[in-house]
């Protein structure tokens, strides 16, 4: 059946044509004479018309103007149009040239003028019967953009080329009063964001979607307790974190989604310095440990853009790592990769590493993260936190790498945990290698990532579809949130302010609770908190604290060239007492003695465990 329709289109098509070729050249004829029909003119449009009107269809179809949909009609159609009415008059020209025929060039110009035109309304008005029947037959799904500007428009034109047939725009809404009753690529602007209710009753709105990818997250929050009132779909474009690469937008229908908890947590957009990354990375070999990760693979698609000669992704887990670089060489296929299986804590395998290929600048990713586990587990976070970290190090030095980065936390701050303690240990670890080599060391400290393996986040998402309860430890928890790629730009630029021995603070903004992230995380989900999904209260595990710090009360900061990384003004510990200590970690299983020597590095320290001991003593 639709063959046969295709077939009986394809007829209509050439007919139109031929009609128009007929039609045009007398036009062209009256007009240049001024309505009369001179006897010579009028002899040569009697016996050369039919053939030259043939002539025309067989360009027309050499141009390929019948396999054409032109439903889905776009720029280089109406360049096939004008070529093909182009060559077809040329044709005529050239056919009555030969046989002797003399007639007014005007003629031939203005007979192009009018077959030019009336081919192009011919498509346009076939286009526009196509799209209504395609509408009738399949039906539009009304949809009001948020946001009158260029994410706005740029999402009209990925519309209007790849989903026109089943999508029709009503218009915009946008709290810029300068915009309401103007048009923005054809449509109008019909109100505020306030005013979105309305809009969606009477133009009778399915579905809405956010354009506006530099909104901050309280902007996102109110335009999406506004959007929740009507009951119609909400998507949006995503911030610019997840589309930018190296500086550049790209934003298309592929790419519209749901509306994510990071929306809600969004900051300004970060400025990079991308000379200065990809002067510190371009043509050097990079190393990230702990590629798999959720910092460490982003890392690697961040570094993936720098220019480096060759990434080196090392991980323990075989899986991990090979997923990440399945993924990167389709995304990257000119980059070259080394996928490395390798436990930090095996310094002989390490050294291997250092040996065969050299790197100049390490990301230390690698490490045990998560707070209650460690607590058990306390040896483990020793070996791997510290002398893990401690292992790399020494061989970035010996080796002469450039830089050497630490993936370090707010928990190394004031530690309750284990695994802050280690991390906080590591700093040292790192500070004191610093004074006495030629490579850079730094760490940098940062608080929860947004979606990262183990975090809250996807814990709650779990919770959620499974019917609940949404398990919260204390309504007053509060924590310090990145998203993954925002807190991989700030490591990047870090690396590129390094001079050696700083901890480099990120500007976090404010703390987050984590009761309202679940709320908000819940109502994401249609649910509403409490009512449809429970929110039970489990109290503090092992390790944890109410709120999170990025400075001791001793510690200081200052600015640096990026307005969101500080530098923590930290005294290194002595090398023999720090070395001391080392040494009985090292020598030691017992959970006691790890505890306290952690405790005499790092005198901010507080672990529930050694303050029961000391009470039940």
């Amino acid at each position: 059946m639709m063959s046969f329709i295709h077939v009986k289109e394809k007829f209509k098509l050439i007919f139109l044509d031929f009609v128009i070729l007929s039609v045009m050249p007398v036009l062209a004829v009256l007009l240049r004479f001024e309505g009369a029909l001179p006897e010579y003119e009028a002899t040569v449009l009697h016996v050369w018309l039919l053939p030259s009107a043939v002539l025309g269809v067989g360009i027309f179809y050499l141009f390929g103007m019948y396999h054409r949909i032109w439903h889905y009609a776009r720029i280089r159609d109406l360049n096939a149009i004008v070529g093909a009415v182009t060559l077809s008059s040329a044709g005529t020209f050239l056919l009555l040239f030969l046989v002797g025929k003399d007639v007014p060039k005007s003629v031939f110009l203005i007979s192009w003028m009018l077959v030019l035109g009336g081919i192009g309304l011919s498509r346009l008005a076939f286009k526009i019967n196509l799209d209504m029947l395609s509408n009738a037959q399949t039906g539009q799904r009304a949809v009001l953009i948020i946001g009158a500007g260029d994410a706005g428009a740029m999402l009209v034109r990925e519309i209007e080329q790849n989903d026109a047939a089943s999508v029709r725009i009503v218009g915009f809404a946008d709290d810029d009063v300068k915009k309401i009753g103007n048009r923005l690529s054809g449509f109008p602007v019909l109100g505020s964001i306030d005013q979105v209710p309305e809009i969606v009753e009477t133009q009778n709105v399915e579905e809405i979607i956010i354009a506006t990818p530099s909104a901050e997250g309280d902007e996102i929050r109110r335009i999406t307790d506004i959007c929740h009132r009507v009951s119609c779909k909400v998507k949006t474009m995503p911030g610019l974190y997840e589309t930018m690469e190296m500086g550049k937008r790209n934003i298309g229908l592929q790419q519209l989604r749901e509306i994510r908890l990071e929306d809600l947590l969004r900051r300004d957009p970060i400025k990079l310095d991308f000379d200065k990354i990809t002067h510190y990375i371009a043509g050097k070999t990079v190393l990230i440990t702990g590629a798999g990760g959720s910092i460490g693979s982003e890392l690697s698609r961040q570094l993936s853009h720098a220019g480096a000669r060759e990434i080196l992704l090392l991980g323990r887990g075989e899986n991990s790592i090979y997923e990440i670089y399945q993924e990167l060489k389709v995304k990257f296929p000119e980059q070259s990769y080394r996928t490395v299986i390798a436990n930090i804590t095996d310094k002989a395998r390490m050294e291997e590493v250092f040996r065969n290929y050299k790197p100049e600048v390490v990301f230390h990713a690698a490490a045990h993260k998560h707070v209650p586990l460690m607590e058990i587990q306390p040896v483990e976070a020793v070996q791997n936190n510290v002398f893990g970290t401690k292992n790399v190090a020494e061989l970035a030095d010996a080796y002469k790498s450039e830089i050497f980065v630490l993936i370090s936390t707010d928990k190394a701050v004031n530690p309750t945990s284990v695994m802050g303690a280690t991390k906080r240990a590591a700093e040292l670890v790192l500070q004191e290698i610093n004074q006495h080599s030629e490579t850079k060391f730094v760490a940098v400290r940062f608080g929860n990532v947004l979606g990262s393996r183990g975090s809250v986040v996807p814990l709650f998402e779990r919770q959620i579809a499974s019917g609940g309860p949404v398990t919260v430890t204390d309504p007053e928890m509060t924590r310090f949130f990145m998203t993954i790629p925002e807190a991989v730009q700030l490591v990047l630029q870090a690396g590129g302010l390094a001079e050696g021995g700083e901890v480099f603070l990120f500007d976090m903004g404010k703390p987050v609770k984590i009761k309202d992230m679940a709320c908000d995380l819940i109502r994401l989900h249609g649910r509403i908190p409490n009512k449809d999904i429970k929110i039970v209260y489990t109290g503090l595990r092992p390790g944890e604290k109410l709120y999170e710090e990025l400075l001791t009360n001793e510690e200081g900061t200052t600015s640096t060239k990026h307005k969101k990384i500080y530098r923590a003004k930290i005294i290194p510990m002595q090398k023999g007492a720090l070395q001391k200590n080392l040494g009985v970690l090292k020598s030691t299983r017992d959970r006691l003695t790890i505890l306290k020597t952690l405790k005499c590095m790092i005198p901010t320290y507080k672990s529930k465990q050694l303050e029961d001991t000391r009470e039940g003593a």
